[in-house]
This record gives structure tokens, C-alpha cells and sequence, in this order.
């Protein structure tokens, strides 16, 4: 299979249709926000002219209000994998999320685990009381790696973790490297979309921004604002809550859209630390694609091996 992965704005949509419509491929989406329903703008999700060229799988299969965790991705995704082969087409993930994508491609199983309420409730406790970055400290004391790998922002995740070890007594990074298989189960090529400069990723990203506003940005983020007690999701994504202060009558459109513009840019920035760190990533400059010899020719004997198979 084929992988396009880089930081948001980078066109990694527009590559992946490119190779889709040249190998003969379906697209599944990578993306944690782009699987639900109505929240398209904010989301970036390809428009339905773009889904109307390749079909795309992963993309508006939950209502707002439900969760999706990484173990939920990974077995869906593999289940478009094998079905888009057993058509005889090569499977594209194309995405930003950077823990989907690794999990995927090492192959990464989760433990069936039920959350425990009591510990859950009693952590969420303590963070409304001591704040988040206590909490994150606390998790860098147990397990260093996770808390290394877990923005300090992402509350949800900083509480999963230290769940899972108040629980078990093993820690998350523990448990990923435990569940990962010795040979990864994907041959798969990785191209990863990058600009040469930051402040040309950075043009893109507003360009993106004022794309959005102009879209119906404030009308989805509206939406979102008024169920944010049941999105609970959404209602902490990038793209939704920044807007939250203008209709809280707290700061004016231009004001939280430059907050907006700044988020984006520092998820672009963890975004890159992140696949940076993954191995084997074949890398393009973002503002002109191109597949070297060794990319093409992979893609060339996937496609026929699929065929043959097919």
C-alpha cells in the first residue's frame, strides 16, 4: 500500500487522488476528525467533487457525539485494506494523524482493556483541580516516553495513559512496543509532503484558513459551539474552539481568526516532529510533488501484483 502523510495544508488530498487516478487506487483516510458527519470545513475533508474521483473510505462514519480511538482506526483501516486489494486496487492512506498512521504500519495491537469509570472520573477530578500540565507531569514520572509523545494540551490522552497504568501498572509506551509485531504486516511505501522553508508552509496554512472563513468556517464552527457539551470532541479540535471566544462575545472575528492561523501552525510544527521520527519516509517538497524512480517503480509492481492476484 501507499502512504501520504506531512502537515496540514501540504496537499497531501491532491497527491493522494493523483495516485489513486494513476495506480488505480482507493483512498481510506488517516485523518481523527474527518470520520464525522457535518463537519466538513473545519475538517478539511475532499469536497464531493474530489470523493467523486476515487473513492475515499473513513470518512463521515460517526455522528459528532461518538468517541474513536486509535484501536478503533486501526481495525477499520485494516478491514479497507484487505477489501480495496481483494478488488485488485492498491490501498492509500492519506492523512495527518500521526498516531494512526504508526500504529497502522507497525502493525500495533490494543489491548481490549475496558476504561474503569471510578479512575477516569477520579483523574478528571484532580486535572479540573490541578490543570493539565500537572497531570502531564505526573504521566513523565511514570512513563517519560508517552508524556514525550503526549502534547500537554491533549487532556484526554495524558488521563488515558495514566488510567492505563493506575490500572495495570504497565505503561503505554510499554504496551505499544509489546503489541508491536517483529515484520510490520504493510509493504508499504511512505511519501511524506514538506515545503522547503517554514514560512511557505506557513502562507499555505493561511491561505487554508482564509479558504475556511470563506467556506462557512464561522457557521460549522457555530454548530459545534452550541453541542460542545455532547462534541466534546470536536469541540476541542483545532479549526472549532479557537472561534468559541467570538461567539462568547469575548474577542472579534479577525482576532480569534489569527488564533486560529497560530494553532494551526504550531499542530503543523508537532505534526512534523512527529513523522519526522517515523523511519523510511520518502520526502517531496510540497509545492512540487514528484515521485522519484524508486517510488514509481514500487507503486508500478504493487499495482501488477495486485492484478495478478486479483
Amino acid at each position: 500500500m501507499a502512504v501520504v502523510l506531512g502537515p496540514t495544508a501540504a496537499g497531501k488530498t491532491a497527491l493522494a487522488i493523483r495516485l489513486a487516478q494513476r495506480w488505480d487506487g482507493e483512498i481510506i483516510s488517516a485523518d481523527s476528525m474527518q470520520i464525522y458527519r457535518g463537519l466538513d470545513v473545519g475538517t478539511a475533508k475532499a469536497t464531493p467533487q474530489e470523493r467523486a474521483l476515487v473513492p475515499h473510505h473513513l470518512i463521515d462514519i460517526r455522528d459528532p457525539e461518538e468517541l474513536f480511538s486509535v484501536a478503533d482506526f486501526t481495525a477499520l483501516a485494516a478491514q479497507a485494506i484487505r477489501e480495496i486489494a481483494g478488488r485488485g486496487r492498491l490501498p492509500i492512506l492519506a492523512g495527518g494523524t500521526g498516531l494512526y498512521l504508526s500504529s497502522l504500519i507497525d502493525g500495533l495491537t490494543f489491548s481490549d482493556e475496558p476504561p474503569d469509570d471510578g479512575t477516569r472520573a477520579r483523574l478528571a477530578r484532580q486535572a479540573a483541580e490541578l490543570g493539565g500540565a500537572a497531570m502531564h507531569e505526573r504521566l513523565a514520572a511514570v512513563d517519560p516516553e508517552s508524556a514525550a509523545a503526549i502534547h500537554p494540551n491533549n487532556l484526554k490522552r495524558v488521563l488515558r495513559a495514566l488510567e492505563l497504568y493506575e490500572k495495570t501498572g504497565r505503561t503505554m509506551s510499554g504496551q505499544r512496543a509489546a503489541s508491536r509485531p517483529a515484520k510490520p504486516p504493510y509493504d508499504t511505501l511512505v511519501l511524506g509532503l514538506d515545503f522547503a522553508d517554514r514560512e511557505t508552509l506557513y502562507r499555505s496554512i493561511d491561505l487554508r484558513v482564509d479558504r475556511m472563513l470563506e467556506g462557512g468556517l464561522v457557521d460549522e464552527a457555530r454548530r459545534v459551539y452550541d453541542h460542545r457539551h455532547s462534541w466534546r470532541t470536536a469541540a476541542q479540535a483545532i479549526g472549532y474552539k479557537e472561534l468559541f471566544p467570538f461567539f462568547e462575545g469575548e474577542a472579534a472575528l479577525g482576532e480569534c481568526a489569527d488564533r486560529l492561523r497560530q494553532a494551526t501552525r504550531n499542530y503543523a510544527k508537532r505534526q512534523l516532529t512527529w513523522f519526522r521520527r517515523m523511519p523510511d519516509v520518502c520526502w517531496m517538497d510540497a509545492a512540487r510533488p514528484c515521485l522519484p524512480p524508486g517510488a514509481q517503480a514500487f507503486l508500478d509492481a504493487a499495482r501488477r501484483k495486485l492484478s495478478s492476484n486479483f
